[in-house]
């Protein structure tokens, strides 16, 4: 067996990107000290509906000290099982961003045809909602609040909009929208899937956190904190780590060491993987979760249901 040292040290890094404990992850070890690895998704189904539900809720904001509301993740091959915080507000914003129904009429772009995630659908399995693709390989578990929530929530919103959940199979235009030829270009699965599960890794240590990711000008992708950790650990974390991605800087303003906390930190980042590059920003805003912050989330909670 290895020591408790080198076994805390074999864990370190997959702690840190995913926010599992020291004592969930000491069986993986098998008396092994090297760095525990982050696992791959298997099937590129599986990759696929990672980047598309990461690209979605990444757009959540500041509601807490966890990026898109996801204080811990369990990686594995066959599916990602992911736990939210536990808090009303965040439900309703990955409901409202994930859950398909249909867009434009006639657009230009079959992508504009649905909202939300095209082919996702949704199940109550016990205590856990499981998101899929209908006869696919592809599955990920949310877990850590009351699935009545989400079932209240989405039912208002079929209400409204007309969800396509209860659509056994892919509906023409969801199948559309996800076959589309730009599709992969714009939501790369090689790229955001190893992301998302190391979302922990963009945290930083203060009590409100942001991370968001957007395609810019000439084809790479902006990735952004507004108050994320220092750059060595994020480098560490996302490019030359044991169990980073493999993400390769290019180039770097970082200010995060300095003896003042004002300005921006830079890193451009290269994914060999994909040939893609990530230019990523910290804007180091330094918010606060004061009593104004705490009154807009229980505001929040409260049209949740309403």
């Amino acid at each position: 067996m290895p020591r408790p040292s080198s076994a805390l040290a074999a864990t370190e890094d997959r702690r840190r990107s995913t926010g599992e404990s020291h004592q969930a992850l000491h069986p993986l070890l098998n008396g092994r000290t090297e760095p525990l690895a982050i696992p791959a998704a298997r099937h590129p189904e599986q990759a696929q509906l990672e980047a598309a539900v990461f690209l979605n809720t990444c757009k959540l904001g500041g509601r807490s000290a966890h990026p898109l509301g996801i204080v811990r993740l369990r990686p594995e091959e066959e599916q990602l099982t992911l736990r939210l915080l536990d808090e009303p507000c965040v439900i309703w914003h990955w409901t409202e961003y994930l859950l398909p129904r249909t867009g434009y009429e006639s657009p230009s772009d079959p992508r504009d045809a649905i909202s939300g995630v095209p082919g996702l659908r949704w199940r109550r399995e016990g205590s856990t909602i499981c998101l899929y693709y209908p006869g696919l390989p592809a599955r990920i578990v949310l877990t850590g609040f009351n699935p009545r929530w989400w079932e209240r929530i989405a039912t208002r919103m079929n209400d409204n909009y007309e969800l396509l959940q209860d659509q056994p199979d892919w509906t023409p235009a969801e199948h559309d929208a996800h076959t589309a030829p730009s599709t992969s270009a714009m939501e790369p699965a090689g790229l955001f899937s190893p992301l998302l599960r190391r979302i922990r890794a963009t945290a930083g240590p203060g009590p409100v956190n942001s991370t968001d990711a957007w395609r810019s000008i000439g084809g790479a992708f902006r990735l952004e904190t507004t108050d994320g950790p220092p750059c060595p650990d994020l480098m560490r974390l996302l490019g030359t780590g044991p169990v980073a991605p493999g993400w390769s800087v290019v180039d770097k303003m970082c200010t995060c060491l300095c003896d003042h906390r004002h300005g921006e930190c830079r890193i451009h980042f290269h994914d060999p993987a994909t040939g893609l590059f990530v230019h990523y920003s910290n804007g180091k805003w330094g918010r606060t979760a004061d009593d104004d912050h705490r009154r807009a989330i229980e505001a929040e909670n409260r049209a949740a249901f309403t």
